[in-house]
């Protein structure tokens, strides 16, 4: 006589173990609730009555279920919304859709439960853990629910399934087959039957566990059943019966009577599988919230696919090598960094926007170590911080199997079509694909091209209307009546409070009132605001504006100016998120009125527009090394007039992504005398991120060059004093090297001295460099060969960066900026480059006295410098002493929150050369394959 397996006293332990469980969560969690949404669409008797069961069910045990009901005239389309509504509500860890569906119209039932998310598909009806369970990946899929309680009452009875003969009677996607393969990966030798299987009593009766779910009623006799089996009856069919009240009773797909006096344990019906249903629902919904707990509370280690380098000698061009290796798709490399689906937004295959909404679910997780990379004063052909950048990354990633991200600035299509050509890297360290990198990316740079010159032609706008209205006539057109009423917007009633003026209403203002309000009155000569387009035009560096005949002789001399010089760039790099980029926006001073008083984006009502335009490049775009190691490339500000670093949101997105045991590799544009004294005073201050380290790069070529070599020339092979040893040359030359490791230590940080090798470098002219860098306290210095070899080739750098890490935060500040303008400018030139002292020219000091009367005096300093000398300048090499730093103008970025100074003669638009890089770019037109990009 068989054993009852009573199905509701199992299912009730479990549910007391869930309660006791979301019990310890919410004391493991602050914050945890598991959350269940039920979508039904119309409205079966049977399925409300199953939908209220897993409703009180989940109310008992603590966890949050929602029910959404859909009529019965729901659009296939409209279902999936709901659906994709419920994927995007982070509160909700499981949905299901009640089956089958009550509706009039044609839905494709597998379409709606495969637009589930599979992390959230509770029921484990998705295609995604179909898959899995099938492939045995038992713990990496979500067990659909009847089967797994199936499993857990078969347990229950003690019975080894290990080596047991297995028999499955139905082959559904909901039972049948899952359950056969969740045997199958128990160990137990499955025989799945269905109603073609010839002689059924045959094949059942060899079975020792049977799992009958046919949906025939008592079809199963108990001579079928092998004496001592454990029979599970999935079936429930009702039956006529007279003798009961309803007039039917429930059955199973098994005739309990005889198969009871067989087997050694069986389930009844009803009160054997159902119940165990709905504990396995509430089970699953149980397991997904913690592990989404889990994912938000606590960064692991990342089990990331690597991607294997092919390396060659000599080393093919960079184009070839990156178009060798075959990239992750980026869904793929965003799972593998615990990245949410609904944080990441695909853009094609390779790349992505990912959300700030990051940073709220890592909140409570602790910052990877953050890595600067800087270098010494370049030649003008780079001296591969980029390379070294990914690099790095790619030695702690894949040789010291860190988390790491590498972030990275965006190349301008100017310098890619250009001279300077991309800025992927380069060698076996690459961002991947470089195409796409170099070009276009998600259209970041075009969306600030189109805020900069929507701001520019509202300048020029606003002056044309001025000069052609009156005062009532510019009120009646700034603030119109629509359907008989007037009213300030928003942006307006701002502009109100800023004149000090309180009232709201349109009809109040008096005549002066409206007056200041709808005058800007800006004066044409202040106007700092210029046009801009992503392309080196030097015939754009002087232009006439406004000499149509419409604009009435209204014209003035302007300029434009390469997108990466805008200060919407900067605002960009230097925004920590979407209000505070709003903020800055609005800010940014664009003229002065002819009464002194700065004119805003906001006076001029546009700074709402901008950020809508920019509202999807605040977000980082994730990329990958040629190892398959994440990057972020977000923002890209010009490194002599604005700070040149990338953004603060990647660097704070990829501190939280990598956690406290996680590294942050990220670059400083030029020289350590430029990029990194920006990054530490601007963009440090503003980010509230502490440094641990700083990496120096340096190549025997530069150093040659400060020590007198000849003149190096973009586009002009080497002469040979480069390419010869020279060792006395090199020594000569560490004279920039010393002042750029001392300007790191200025901040407190501990400096890695990278010294980027070529094929031509002898061993005494490294060894040479690598003993002055150390005695003249460079924390480390090794010799790094990434270019040629990937990360294997910088795995002494990885290791010597991260005893650089662990060592004790020294950080500080080279000024405050409470102090005036003049004496921090003074600071950053005697300290940073050795000048002797400043020089102001009448301009500046104008332009000085100007911004401290309209309050700007407590800003950070960015100087705009040449980047090819500590001195302003570009032929004065090494570390020159005993000259005066001439600050010819000084200029304001309100919105991005720093004066810069001008020292010398700065281009913010530059040319194409004689021979521009596109010479050698296009595209083969069989194979789609873009060539010539470096």
């Amino acid at each position: 006589m068989a054993q009852i397996l009573d199905g509701k006293a199992v299912a009730s332990d479990i549910h007391k173990s869930l309660k006791e469980e979301v019990a310890r969560l919410k004391e493991e969690y602050p914050g945890f609730s598991a959350g269940l949404a039920i979508v039904q669409v119309g409205d079966r008797n049977d399925s409300n009555v199953y939908i209220n069961q897993k409703l009180k069910a989940s109310k008992d045990i603590g966890i949050n279920a929602q029910h959404i009901k859909l009529p019965r005239s729901s659009t296939q389309a409209e279902i999936i919304q709901a659906v994709q509504q419920l994927n995007r509500d982070k509160n909700v860890h499981g949905i299901i859709v009640q089956l089958p569906l009550d509706t009039e119209n044609t839905v494709d039932t597998h379409l709606v439960t495969n637009t589930i998310l599979p992390g959230k598909d509770v029921d484990g009806l998705h295609q995604s853990n179909a898959g899995q369970l099938a492939r045995g990946d038992l713990d990496a899929c979500i067990v659909p629910c009847t089967p797994r309680g199936c499993l857990e009452l078969i347990l229950r009875t003690g019975t080894d399934i290990k080596g047991k003969r297995a028999v499955v009677l139905g082959r559904s996607k909901i039972v049948g087959a899952p359950m056969s393969d969740l045997l199958k990966w128990n160990h137990a030798t499955v025989t799945v039957c269905h109603s073609k299987t010839a002689d059924l009593k045959a094949e059942v009766s060899q079975g020792d566990i049977v799992v009958v779910a046919i949906g025939q009623p008592e079809l199963v006799k108990g001579d079928w059943i092998k004496p001592g089996a454990v029979v599970i009856d999935c079936g429930i069919n009702s039956i006529p019966d007279s003798t009961k009240k309803a007039g039917y009773r429930l059955v199973g797909d098994v005739e309990f009577k005889s198969a009871k006096l067989v087997a050694s344990w069986i389930t009844p019906v009803p009160g054997g599988v159902g119940p165990m249903t709905v504990a396995m629902l509430l089970k699953n919904t149980v397991d997904q919230a913690r592990l989404a707990f889990q994912k938000a509370g606590g960064v692991t280690q990342w089990c990331l696919q690597l991607l294997p380098l092919s390396l060659k000698t000599p080393v093919p061009s960079d184009l070839d090598i990156a178009q060798s290796q075959v990239p992750k798709d980026i869904d793929v490399l965003a799972r593998e960094i615990n990245l949410l689906s609904e944080e990441v937004d695909l853009y094609g295959k390779k790349k992505a926007k990912v959300s700030l909404k990051v940073l709220d679910r890592l909140a409570g997780q602790k910052d990877g170590k953050y890595i600067v990379v800087t270098g010494i004063t370049p030649t003008p052909l780079g001296e591969g911080k980029s390379t070294t950048t990914v690099g790095l990354a790619q030695a702690l990633g894949s040789q010291l199997k860190k988390n790491v991200f590498a972030c990275v600035r965006q190349p301008s299509q100017g310098p890619t079509f250009g001279i300077k050509g991309g800025a992927a890297g380069g060698g076996y360290s690459q961002v991947i694909p470089m195409e796409e990198f170099n070009l276009h990316l998600t259209g970041d740079i075009h969306a600030i091209t189109a805020a900069n010159n929507l701001l520019a032609a509202a300048i020029d706008a606003r002056i044309f209307h001025e000069a052609t209205q009156s005062d009532e006539a510019l009120y009646k057109r700034l603030v119109p009546s629509k359907d008989g009423k007037r009213e300030f917007c928003k942006i307006q009633l701002g502009r109100l409070q800023r004149l000090g003026i309180t009232k709201t209403s349109p009809k109040e203002l008096t005549a002066e009132e409206v007056k200041k309000f709808v005058r800007l009155d800006i004066d044409k000569d202040t106007i700092t605001w210029q046009r801009v387009m992503d392309t080196n035009d030097r015939f754009l560096r002087k232009i006439t504006i406004g000499q149509g005949p419409e604009e009435k002789g209204m014209t003035r001399e302007t300029q434009f100016d390469i997108t990466v010089a805008s200060e919407i760039m900067a605002i960009l790099a230097l925004t920590t998120d979407l209000r505070d980029m709003r903020r800055r926006l609005g800010i940014m001073v664009v003229a002065s009125s002819k009464s002194g008083d700065p004119v805003t984006a906001d006076d001029l009502g546009i700074g709402g527009a901008l950020t809508v335009l920019m509202k999807d490049a605040i977000r980082p775009n994730l990329m990958q090394t040629l190892e398959g190691t994440p990057v972020f490339v977000h923002a890209g500000p010009f490194a002599n007039i604005a700070h040149g670093n990338s953004s603060i949101l990647a660097d704070k997105l990829a501190l939280k992504i990598v956690g406290e045991n996680g590294f942050v590799v990220t670059e400083a544009g030029f020289g350590a005398d430029i990029g990194m004294e920006k990054f530490f005073n601007i963009k440090s201050r503003y980010s509230g991120l502490t440094p641990n380290a700083a990496v120096l790069v340096a190549t025997i070529r530069a150093l040659k060059m400060h020590g007198g070599g000849p003149t190096v020339t973009a586009g002009m092979p080497l002469p040979k004093e480069y390419t010869e040893e020279n060792v006395k040359l090199v020594e000569e030359g560490c004279s920039n090297l010393m002042k750029q490791i001392e300007n790191a230590r200025f901040f407190g940080v501990p400096v890695v001295v990278a010294v980027n090798a070529f094929a031509t470098d002898t061993p005494d002219e490294l060894e040479a460099v690598l003993r002055i860098a150390r005695s003249s306290g460079a924390f480390d210095a090794v010799i790094c060969n990434h270019w040629a070899k990937g990360g294997a080739g910088a795995v002494e750098l990885a290791e010597a960066v991260q005893r650089a890490a662990e060592q004790p935060s020294n950080f500080q500040f080279l000024y405050d900026v409470k102090l005036p303008i003049e004496e921090k400018i003074e600071i950053i030139a005697k300290k940073i480059y050795g000048a002797d002292g400043i020089e102001l020219q009448p301009l500046a000091q104008e332009q000085i006295a100007r911004y401290k009367r309209q309050g700007f005096n407590d800003l950070p300093i960015c100087m705009a410098k040449t980047h090819l000398s500590l001195t302003h300048m570009p032929e004065k090499k090494g570390a020159p002493k005993g000259f005066v730093l001439p600050i010819r103008e000084v200029r304001a970025s309100i919105g991005a929150g720093f004066i810069y100074p001008l020292v010398g003669k700065m281009s913010t638009m530059p040319g194409l050369p004689t021979r521009p890089c596109f010479y050698d770019i296009d595209i083969d037109p069989d194979t789609e394959e873009i060539v010539g990009l470096s």
